[in-house]
């Protein structure tokens, strides 16, 4: 006699909040080491993730400060559908030594190929969701440093990788 089971999972506003509460808890983190961004800030951009995940029109979004068009420092989050792993590790641990005078905060957003299927009414629904208008931005380059792949939020069937430009 044997058993099969098959499992399956459905990614729900639930999991959009748990994955979203990980990026609020770096980004306070980056607060606390850099003064910036504000709570309110904070508050707008997990408001903008959360909605984007659970519609799964996420790719990745950037946060960080920029100098001269250049991340000086920045954590950047990709979503992995169906996961490379099921490891949800603890959120923090973002680098507190970048020399950050001179230097803006910042977020760089990219939507998921699903978004650009859709039609223009469901655009233009979404972004009635979202607490403020990113309009065109160029993406920022990179000032000398390294990139580390350093956590993996998952819930739902859902990742998040998180990697973080330091500098050198």
């Amino acid at each position: 006699m044997t058993q099969t089971y098959t499992t399956s999972e459905t990614f729900t506003l639930t999991h959009a909040k748990y994955l979203a509460s990980k990026v609020a808890a770096d980004l306070l983190q980056m607060q606390m080491f850099y003064s910036s961004p504000s709570n309110e800030k904070i508050n707008q951009y997990i408001s903008e993730l959360t909605t984007l995940l659970v519609h799964g029109y996420l790719e990745s979004v950037d946060y960080g400060f920029r100098k001269d068009g250049k991340w000086v420092i920045q954590t950047s989050y990709s979503v992995k559908n169906g996961s490379i792993s099921t490891a949800d590790e603890r959120s923090g641990s973002i680098y507190p030594g970048a020399d950050v005078s001179g230097a803006t905060w910042g977020s760089y957003l990219r939507k998921s190929s699903k978004y650009y299927l859709q039609g223009q009414t469901e655009k233009d629904r979404i972004e009635t969701l979202m607490p403020f208008s990113r309009g065109d931005q160029d993406e920022p380059g990179f000032q000398p440093g390294r990139f580390v792949s350093d956590k993996y939020y998952y819930n739902g069937g859902v990742g998040l990788e998180r990697k973080v430009f330091q500098p050198y």
